[in-house]
């Protein structure tokens, strides 16, 4: 069995993966304040996970103070020396950017799981503080993608620069047309990043010349999805799927 982290700018999703087999998935707040051996070792105990049973562990982070942290804090629970995933270990998969390295690991991650489990091309979209959108053509390649801003980044510079405007939660409104001023802007959140996706799906599809196999993951995305008109497959474990994926590559 293996521990595995996904560490994110706002949360850090882990699991433990035996045999391909995604056990659990649990949440915990980036923040390198936090005592993340004491944090882990609880969640561990909570889903009744025995330390002995742990054989690895790997990371998939994008934020760099908080991989050193994570990796004190598994070696301290687990007695494991965790791999960090980079853009020069055995991921099958080519990346044709400009700068492989400067590739977040989350989209390799995802990608490196979107290969092995959808038909390509693929376009791969993960809803967190940031909105970022992957392509990999039908050989498989890695050959770019888009970074929005995130939905809660874009309300909260919203709200916090306007005077009138306040701060709402990311339901879904009643109607689309919104008759006061929250159900306005839960509709301009929602169907506008809706909207967005959609668009972004027409316009690659346009320049690949073909169709593509659509997924979307991360934090937001089932708030979004399901208001877009585009069949889009939700995979909530996509990254902890390739995570374990390149563990098994590099191990």
């Amino acid at each position: 069995m293996i521990l595995a982290l996904d560490i994110g700018n706002t949360n850090v999703v882990l699991g433990c993966i035996e045999d391909g087999e995604i056990l659990f998935t649990e949440r915990m707040a980036t923040d390198s304040g936090l005592d993340y051996a004491i944090s882990l070792k609880m969640v561990l105990e909570l889903r009744e996970i025995k330390v002995s049973e742990i054989t690895g562990a790997i990371i998939g982070s994008v934020v760099p103070p908080v991989t050193s942290l994570m990796r004190e804090a598994i070696r301290k629970v687990t007695g494991q020396e965790a791999l960090v995933v980079n853009v020069d270990m055995n991921i099958g998969l080519e990346v044709l950017m400009d700068n492989p390295s400067s590739v977040g690991t989350d989209l390799i991650v995802g990608a490196v799981a979107g290969i092995n489990r959808y038909p390509v091309p693929l376009i791969l979209i993960d809803m967190g503080t940031a909105t970022t959108i992957c392509v990999v053509n039908e050989n498989k390649q890695y050959i770019g993608g888009m970074i929005l801003p995130g939905i809660g980044v874009s309300m909260n510079s919203l709200t916090s620069r306007t005077a009138q405007l306040p701060r709402i939660s990311l339901d879904p409104p009643k109607r689309l047309i919104g008759k006061n001023t929250v159900e306005c802007m839960q509709s301009g959140a929602l169907y506008g990043n809706a909207s967005c996706i959609d668009g972004m799906v027409d316009r690659i599809e346009e320049e690949l010349g073909q169709k593509a196999t659509v997924v979307a993951t991360g934090g937001l995305a089932r708030k979004i999805i399901p208001l877009c008109r585009h069949q889009i497959e939700l995979d909530d474990e996509l990254l902890l799927r390739g995570l374990w994926i390149i563990y098994k590559k590099n191990k």
